[in-house]
This record gives structure tokens, sequence and C-alpha cells, in this order.
């Protein structure tokens, strides 16, 4: 998985490019970013070996805070194959003094 940008302004746009070998046994990968204060996800499915190896995600607007980015690849009934992680900074953009 790769993440951009690490560190942004917020609000940040984030580009998440998820890679996954060709296997039968693929059917969805999720994407997470999550802080404190925030959650988003996004979930889409595969066609098991016929799926493309990258898949772009894009989160738009996330504000400030430190977050953890996942990628979770399921297999049938959503059992978890794999997951992998990274974090990412997202500066506020608060008044000054604050």
């Amino acid at each position: 998985m790769r993440v951009s940008p690490a560190v942004s302004f917020a609000p940040a746009y984030l580009v998440v490019h998820a890679m996954v070998e060709a296997d039968k046994n693929n059917r969805a990968i999720e994407i997470v970013a999550e802080s404190v204060d925030f959650y988003r996800s996004s979930e889409i499915q595969l066609d098991g070996d016929k799926a493309p190896r990258t898949t772009m995600f894009a989160f738009r607007n996330l504000p400030g805070g430190a977050y953890e980015v996942r990628a979770v690849l399921k297999g049938g009934g959503g059992r978890h194959l794999a997951v992998v992680y990274t974090s990412v900074n997202v500066i506020g953009t608060g008044a000054v003094g604050q």
C-alpha cells in the first residue's frame, strides 16, 4: 500500500494505492482512514484472480489529525486475508494561539 501525501494540511486530499497479488480467493478490499476524531472507509469488490493488481482510493476533505490508514484484503464471507497499516499526519489549520 502506498499513501500520499504522508503529511499534509487540512482539509487534506489523501490518495491510497493498494497493490494486491492475483488470487482466486480475493473478494474485496477495504481502505480505512481513522484518527481519534474521524473515520472514513471505502470498500470495493474484487473478482478474484481477474481483479486489477492496483486499486486507487481517494479520501477528500480529511480534517486535521494523526491517521492510521489500513488496507484489509477480504476473502469469502468477509474473512480477513491480509491487513497492512501506515500512518499519515494531517496538520489542522486552526487559528494561531489556539
